[in-house]
This record gives C-alpha cells, structure tokens and sequence, in this order.
C-alpha cells in the first residue's frame, strides 16, 4: 500500500471547477459529515436528561442510539448505489433536507415511543448524505493527492464532531434544555427540494442482499447485549448475516478492501465505547458536571499526521495508540482518583491513535478501489464504523456503565 497510488478515474472526466469552489464544496461535505457525527455524539450528554424526562430505562435509552445505527447501517449501500448510478447531488441534497426536518420534528417531542422512531427514521435520511458526500468529493478532487487531502479533511471532521458534539450536548443540556441537541441539528441543515433524476438500471438483488445482512447483524448485536449472547435467535441471526456479508460482491475483491473494511471495525468500536462508558458513569456514578465531563474529554484532543508515510504503518501506529490507551484505562479501574495517572493518559493516546487511524482508512479505502464505486465504497466502510460502534454494547449485560464488570466487558 504506497502512499498515493493513482486512482483510476470515470472515463467522463468531471468538470474543471475554480479553486474557491472546490473549497467551498469541500467546507459543505465536511459540514455533512459533521453533523451526522454531532447528531450522534451529542446526544450522550442528553442521554440523563432523556432518561429523566421521559421515564425511559437504560435499555429503551440504548435504542435511542441502536435504533439510529440500525437504519443508518443497513440504509448506507442502497445510498452509495444510489450515488454511484445516479445523480448523487440528488441523493445529497434529500437526505440534508429529510435530516433537518426530523430532526426539527424530534426536538419537540416528550415521549419515549415517538422518540425512538423519529430517531430510526433519521438514521436513514443521515444515511442519504455520508455515501453521496464521498462520491462528490471524489469527483470535485480527481487528482490522487487533493483527493487524499480532502477526504483525510472530510474523515478529520467526524473526529471532530465525536468532541464538538459532547460540548455542544452539554453546552445545551446544561443552560437549555435537550430539545436543542436536535434542534441545532436542524438549524444547520440544508432544506432544499431535490430535482428529479434520470433512473437507470438497479442492482437491487445484490444491494438488498447486503442490506438485509447488515440490518440482521446490527440487530443480533443490539439483542444480544439485552438477551443474552447465547440466545438461540442471537446465534443464529449472527451466523445468516456473516454468511450475507461474505457474499459474493466484487467490492471484496478489490486491493485490501477486506483488510480495511476489518480493521474499520476498530476506531468507533474503541471511541463509542469510551464515550459512551466514561459519559455516563461520570454524571450517574460519580455526579460530575456536565462541563466537568466534557472538560476531561475536550483535553484529550490531538491533531492529524501528514500524508508522508505509507497509510498501512500509519494506521497500525494508531490502533497501537489504542492498545496502550485501553491497557491504561483497565489499570485506572475508573475511579476518580486514577484520572490523572492513568485515564488522562489514555485518553490522550486513544484519540491520537483513533483520529489517525481513521482519517488513513479512509484515505486507503478510496485508493483500493475505482473512483465509480466509490458511494458503494464509502457505504460499506461507513457501516463497518456504525457496527463497530454498536460493538460496545456488551457492557449493558455486565451491569451497564454503573458497575466496572460491565465496562470492563467493553475494554
């Protein structure tokens, strides 16, 4: 895996845009990517509010979050064929638009059921945008170098967000209320009313074969921390989606795709869990501010490397940041008194090591395969994030963020 291998282009060559246009093109697929990750990462420091605003229990507040990724991941391939055979600047345009207005909707709801289907409904719409975004970018920026620029940019911003959003959370829950975790969500979104698109041929066999597994997996993950993991439906749920998944699409085949769509699995799994775990304990366990939690993570906060290396060493000298960093939060033991010795650290360390991780897999995925499947592409490693993510509710049948079993589990 070099550095910055060619990628192979459409053979209708985009049109040649201004260099101020391609910045701000960029700056609008960055703010997507932004506010799908804020939509998420913001609602963890709303998650006590939720709880005590509207009675939930802890398993109908973890679908608020699973509820969200199972849409989002099984609706992410039929968007990145969708922007692959069709105008993508359609598919964008709809799902920002179809975003903001549910998430609009959603801030002005107060009961538990309406809630957790307006948020399932969103995650299909933030599914529309993260696909066609990636497929744009790569047509705006055909050269390898820019390309790799701009979406190491478009990746850095998500990581961003994962912050951004428990500040913005907190900022909200704290002098307002959690009503404007969604509305913000709205307010930044763009309500535009697609044009029509010319239909073309569907592969809707293969795209719904891989949607169905993905829907299949994420859903015996999710039950499988509430049922128990040796639920007869869990095994056989888990076995007939890996079956589905290893199917036969050619996107496999491509130069170490599987390696990459593999290791994706690893950044949220590691980030999601520690945002998750140490959000919660620390306001329900120990009764720490918001804006005392949100200090302690916002501090562990590090930049991007350069694209000088080969991505394969950078990616694994990020997941080994990760490595040291979860050793470092087992020998903490989450107590209060071990914030400094040891979380602190880890923190650091983890979000270095996710942050450069993250930002190199999704510059090499866009290398290993051709420019016309790159919505598909970015469908595929997006939804090995969102399962990644969901990875981390282990701890739910270990005693929840409450009990060190239960968040033992996840590290």
């Amino acid at each position: 895996m070099s550095p910055l291998l060619p990628l192979s282009t459409n053979i209708n060559e985009p049109q040649r845009l201004s260099l101020a246009c391609k910045l701000i093109l960029l700056v609008m697929f960055c703010l997507t990517q932004f506010i799908d990750t804020l939509s998420m990462s913001a609602l963890l420091s709303a998650i006590p509010a939720l709880e005590a605003s509207m009675g939930m229990t802890e398993i109908q507040s973890t679908w608020v979050f699973s509820g969200f990724r199972l849409t989002f991941s099984s609706s992410l391939l039929i968007s990145g064929h969708l922007s692959d055979v069709y105008n993508p600047k359609t598919v964008f345009i709809g799902g920002v638009s179809t975003l903001g207005i549910l998430s609009l909707c959603t801030g002005f709801v107060y009961t538990t059921v309406p809630i957790l289907v307006l948020r399932a409904i969103t995650g299909i719409a933030s599914a529309m945008t993260i696909p066609s975004a990636l497929k744009l970018l790569v047509k705006v920026f055909p050269d390898p170098l820019e390309q790799a620029r701009a979406v190491g940019f478009f990746a850095g911003c998500g990581v961003v967000a994962n912050i951004g959003g428990l500040v913005v959370g907190a900022m909200f829950v704290q002098l307002v209320s959690y009503h404007w975790v969604f509305w913000f969500v709205a307010c930044t979104a763009d309500f535009r009313k697609p044009k029509g698109a010319k239909w073309k041929s569907l592969d809707l066999v293969g795209v719904g074969v891989l949607t169905v597994s993905f829907i299949l997996l994420i859903f015996a993950v999710t039950s499988g921390s509430t049922d128990g993991w040796k639920s007869l439906v869990v095994l056989i749920l888990l076995i007939i989606s890996i079956i589905m998944i290893a199917g036969p699409p050619r996107t496999w085949f491509y130069n170490n795709f599987s390696v990459l769509f593999a290791t994706a699995l690893l950044p949220s799994f590691w980030w999601s869990g520690i945002m998750f775990i140490f959000d919660i304990m620390w306001q329900t366990v120990f009764h720490w501010s918001v804006a005392t939690r949100i200090v302690a993570f916002a501090a562990s906060c590090t930049g991007s490397l350069s694209h000088i290396y080969s991505p394969k060493w950078i990616i694994l000298t990020g997941l080994s940041l990760c490595m040291v960093a979860t050793l470092l939060l087992a020998l903490g033991e989450g107590k209060p008194e071990n914030y400094w010795p040891f979380v602190f650290p880890a923190f650091v360390l983890g979000s270095a090591g996710v942050m450069v991780a993250f930002s190199h897999m999704n510059i090499a995925i866009f290398q290993a395969a051709p420019s016309s499947m790159s919505g598909t592409v970015g469908a595929m490693f997006n939804s090995a994030l969102q399962f990644g993510s969901q990875l981390t509710s282990v701890e739910a049948t270990h005693g929840g963020s409450h009990e060190y079993t239960g968040r033992a589990a996840s590290f």
